[in-house]
Formats: structure tokens, sequence, C-alpha cells
């Protein structure tokens, strides 16, 4: 009995599936007939606000939604940031101006409490608008980060005396920044926090202390960058560290002008350096967790802030120094590349530090040496860039190395054009730097490497060719010029069928047809008759020759 009324809950139960099975098979067969009917343009009686149906008209252009995307970006973003800014600009000026009124405790509760009750604004709106919430909770921390500096720096509100003091607040302030930023993993809170109390600091006098403090704002905004891999941040921080420098020495040299003291320009070489390490320790600390392009934004900006500052204080202390300076900041950069290569950084990182290591090395040049000597020696440092390139496999330090030959040639046409030994260096250095083959790394080239290696052997072939007129033109009489650019002509001709490179015969075409039209134009009209008859034969053979070779060239292909 038991076996028989399972039997019959089992066919209820299959009888009931049956029956859900059809009832879903006809309403999907009638949602289907209805999607496949044409729809009439009626008027639907569903309803008092209902209106007629009409068809669907067309999506309109994508210009609308970009341009109604703009404007709320606009109005949310932009808008909010650049409120907070001015907010907090005016109560530090506030505090500025107003505050030394106030009795000794009433100015550290009013800064605090102002502080603490923009925070606790901030948090109360986060509830229902996260991220503007998170705005202005972050303008409240730079509150009260510059209420903390004021409270030592201003003279009109200052309460503690004691810098080291001072110093030991700020750092304690920096760290709850810090820590409530990354609690609440907001990069938004710790964006505009330490932004603005880098920028805080910029309204009143620079002097030390503002200097330390920044310092410190940096390290915290760096510990996101190492920890998070945050960008924005950071990258701030860095342009606000430098341009809080560049104030403070232009401010520096306004007051005392002349020839900066010993101990001043060792204290901003100092924070110059601590800047630099801070920040290139940050980015070579697990360099694969970020993008080439915020490496690259990092490497520049760096290498820029203390190229330009170092420079210029050196340059106030004592000219002599500044090669010195150069060279030490173009081995940080080959250091720098070393360390990259060893973390294995994207490939582009460690050919930025090749790249400004020999540029840097190459502006050092000027500060010691002049004339000829300027010019073997940014030979020397484009050559020795371009052979390097081959075995650490960097296309971008052949072109340095190129680009520093022609600097070289400039100097060499504008200073000293006469010396030929001068000129036969260059010949050779453009030569090798065109032959090296640098297998292109697939980061960098692998996708069009054509294009590249064709540009570089044709200036590789540019200048030759320039170097190769100079050296003959330095040879021949001053009559003989066009003679001249012929010799060089023939001479691109021989090396390019030596070398099989068509880039020189190109160029000893175009230096050829230069020279004819000097003649025509000209030396028809100037030369002596010796001059003019020894000029047309010694053309006419070179250009039979040559026509000759191509001749012979031709036959041979074909």
């Amino acid at each position: 009995m038991a076996v028989e009324a399972e039997e019959h809950e089992l066919r209820e139960t299959v009888r009931k599936l049956e029956a859900t099975v059809a009832t879903l098979e006809a309403r999907l067969a009638r949602l289907e007939d209805a999607q496949a009917r044409p729809v009439e343009p009626r008027q639907r009686v569903t309803g008092p606000f209902t209106q007629p149906h009409a068809p669907v008209a067309p999506t309109a252009p994508a210009q609308a939604p970009a341009s109604r995307d703009l404007e709320a970006h606009l109005g949310t973003y932009w808008l909010s940031r650049a409120g907070i800014v001015a907010l907090i600009i005016g109560i530090a000026y506030l505090i500025t101006y107003y505050f030394g009124e106030l009795g000794v405790l009433a100015r550290v509760a009013a800064g605090y409490l102002l502080s603490a009750g923009l925070g606790a604004f901030g948090l109360w709106l986060s509830r229902r608008q996260q991220l503007f919430g998170r705005i202005v909770f972050g303008g409240g921390l730079a509150l009260g980060y510059f209420v903390t500096y004021a409270l030592h720096f201003l003279p009109s509100v200052r309460v503690i005396e004691s810098e080291a003091l001072a110093l030991v607040l700020l750092a304690a302030v920096v760290v709850a920044i810090v820590v409530i930023a990354q609690r609440m993993h907001s990069e938004t809170v710790a964006g505009i926090a330490l932004f603005l109390g880098l920028h805080t600091g910029m309204m009143s006098d620079i002097t030390t202390f503002t200097l330390l403090s920044t310092t410190m704002l940096a390290a915290g905004a760096l510990f996101f960058l190492v920890r998070n891999r945050w960008v924005v941040v950071p990258l701030s921080s860095l342009v606000a560290v430098y341009s809080t420098h560049i104030v403070w020495a232009l401010r520096n040299d306004a007051v005392a002008p002349g020839a900066p003291s010993h101990e001043r320009l060792l204290l901003s070489l100092g924070f110059l350096a601590l800047y630099f390490a801070l920040f290139t320790v940050a980015l070579l600390t697990r360099p694969r967790d970020l993008s080439a392009a915020a490496c690259l934004a990092f490497a520049l900006l760096n290498w820029v802030g203390l190229l330009l500052l170092g420079g210029y204080e050196v340059t106030q202390w004592s000219e002599g120094r500044l090669f010195l300076f150069f060279v030490v900041l173009a081995l940080a950069q080959a250091g720098s590349a070393v360390v990259a290569r060893e973390q294995r950084a994207p490939p582009a990182l460690f050919h930025t530090y090749l790249l400004l290591s020999v540029l840097t090395l190459a502006a050092a040049m000027p500060a010691e040496f002049s004339r000829s000597a300027l010019v073997l020696a940014w030979t020397a440092t484009g050559a020795t860039a371009a052979l390097a390139s081959r075995s650490l496999g960097a296309p971008l330090l052949r072109w340095a190395g190129m680009l520093i030959l022609f600097n070289a040639l400039g100097t060499c046409y504008l200073f000293v054009p006469q010396q030929a030994l001068l000129q036969a260096v260059l010949l050779a250095a453009f030569v090798i730097a065109e032959r090296v083959q640098v297998l292109p790394l697939p980061a960098l080239l692998a996708s069009r490497p054509a294009p590249a290696e064709g540009l570089l052997h044709a200036a590789g072939a540019a200048g030759a060719g320039l170097s190769l007129v100079g050296l003959v033109s330095a040879w021949m009489p001053p009559g003989l010029t066009t003679l001249g650019w012929v010799v060089a002509a023939f001479g691109l001709f021989a090396l390019g069928f030596a070398l099989r490179e068509r880039w020189y015969r190109l160029a000893a075409l175009a230096v050829l047809g230069f020279a004819l039209l000097r003649l025509v134009l000209v030396d028809l009209a100037s030369l002596p008759a010796n001059q003019r008859i020894l000029t047309f034969i010694l053309l006419g053979v070179m250009l039979l020759v040559i026509s000759f070779t191509y001749t012979r060239l031709r036959d041979r292909k074909s």
C-alpha cells in the first residue's frame, strides 16, 4: 500500500509539472506573437496620463550625451574640488589674520573646532552622497593640518615655541591623515587632505620649517604610491613639493640678492636630494604594478625638478661646480636604470632612465668645455650612447646619441668650421651611429620597427654627408668650394656603395644637386677661367664615374 501511495504522489507531481510547462509554453508563444506583430500608432486607454503611442524616434547623436556627460563631470567632480579648495584657503586666511586677536586657548580651540566641524559635516554628507561627503571630509583633515602648522609657524597665531615639538605634532597629523584615508580606502580623502595641506603652507613665508612639513606630506603621499599604487595623489605631491621649493629659493634670493650663503645652498641641495631620493625609491618599489605612463610621469617630473632647481642653486653658488652636479645627476639616473631593470620595471621606465642619464651628461659638457673641446666631448658622448644602445637593447639611447652628434656638428660649423680633424671625427661617429643595429624591444618598436630604423639611417647618412662636406671644404681653397662639394658627394657615393646603404647615396645626390645649383648661380659669374675649367672637367669626370657605377649595378641585377 505504501508503494502504491508513493506511485500515486509521483504521478500527481509529474502531472502538475506537465501542466506548468504547458502554461509557460503558451505564454511564451503569446509573447513571441506580440513581438512579431507591427505596432500601430493608436491611443492606449489605460489611464488618464497615457499618450498616443508613436513610432520610436531614432537615437540622438552621440554628441548630445557627451555634452551632458561633460557638464555633469564639471559640475560634480571639478566644482566640488574647486569649492573645497576655496573654502579651506578662505578659512586659512581667517586664521592667519584674525585668530591672533583671540587668547591662547581660544586660538587652539577655534581652529580645531572648525576642522572637526567640517570633518563631521563631511561624514554626515557621505552617508547620502559618498563622493561629495569625502571631499568635504578631506578638507576638514587638511584644515586640521593647517591649524597645527599655524600654531608654530604663523607669528600672529603662534602658541608652540619649540620647532621640534611642532614638527612632532605635524608628523602625528600626517600619520593620522594617512591612517584615516587608508582605513577608508579613499583616494579622494587622501588627495584632498594632502593637496590642501601642501598648498596652504605656501600662503605665507616659506622657511626651513615649511620645507620639512612639505617633505612629511610628500612622504605620506608616497605611502599610498607604495601601498596602493595610487598615482594622482603622489604625482600632485611631487609637483607641489618642487613648486614650494621654487618659491622658497626665489624669495630668499629676493630678500638677500647676490651670492647666497654656503649654508643655505647646502640646505637647498640637501632638500632637493631628499625629494629626488624619496620619489625615486617609491617609484622603484614594485614598479611592475604601475602603468608605463605613470612611471614616465614620475621619472620625468622628478628629473626636471632636480635638474632645473639644482642647476639654478649651483649656478648661484659657483658655475664651476655645475659640471660636477650634472655628472652626479647623470650617475643617479644610470643607477636608477640599473635598479629598474633589476626590479623588472616596465621597459619604458628603464629606457627613460638611460635616456635621461645621457641627456644630463650631454647638458654637463658646456659647463666644462668650449669650442673644439666641446665638439669632441659631445661627439664622444653621442658615439658612446649609440654603441651602448646595442648591448643594452635601448633604441631611445641611439636616438639620443644621434641628437647629441648633430648638436656637436652644429657647434663645429658655428665656432670651428675650418677644423678638418673635428669634421673627420664627426664623420666617423655618424657612420658608427648609423651602422649600429639595435634589436628593438617589443614594448617599444615591435609594432612598426621599419620607419624608426629608416629614420635613424637617414639621420646618420645626413650627418655623415654634412661632416664630409665640412671636411672637404676645410681642405679646399676658397675659390673651389663647389668642387669640394662635388668631391664630398663622390665620397658619399663611394661610402654608400661600399656599405650597401642607399641613404648615403641619396645624401650624395642632395649634395650634388646643391653643388650644381651653386655652380650655375655663383661660380659661372665669379670664378676665374682656370678654376672654372678645373671645376667643370672634374665635375664631368665624377658624374660619369658615378653614372657608370650605377649602370654596372643595374646590369648585375638584370
